[in-house]
């Protein structure tokens, strides 16, 4: 079972924690309800939130469908396709990145035309 609703515009959509990043997830989680107003960067939106945790096990190159803390802006990332930082189809963050959770269905993001409002909060 999902453990976020993420709210992407009109869409939602479901999305699990993950084990690799366990005190930035932990930091995340205290900081839930988050919302703001993404930018978009290739098949990526990010906004900020109100999380400053070091880095941990961060890394550019990241799964579809990662949601990430970017530790160099204090925001929260959507990976759904390819970013300007890519060489194939694989994600690829502008800068290292700790994974907290996957969603399950980035289909809808493919629908994202530009930025949009996105909020997160627990299921």
């Amino acid at each position: 079972m999902a453990d976020l609703r993420i709210a992407v515009g009109d869409a939602e959509l479901a999305a699990s924690w993950t084990d690799e990043n366990p005190e930035t997830r932990d930091a995340l989680a205290a900081a839930l309800p988050v919302e703001g107003d993404a930018a978009r960067w290739g098949d990526e939106l990010y906004f900020s939130v109100p999380v400053d945790v070091p880095p941990e096990n961060t890394r550019e190159a990241v799964p579809v469908g990662a949601v990430a803390y970017w530790p160099r802006g204090d925001a929260l990332c959507l990976f759904w396709g390819p970013t300007p930082a890519s060489t194939d189809d694989e994600p690829r963050a502008a800068s290292p990145v700790a994974v907290v959770a996957e969603i399950d269905d980035t289909g809808p993001l493919a629908d994202v035309d530009g930025g949009a409002r996105v909020g997160v909060e627990r299921r």
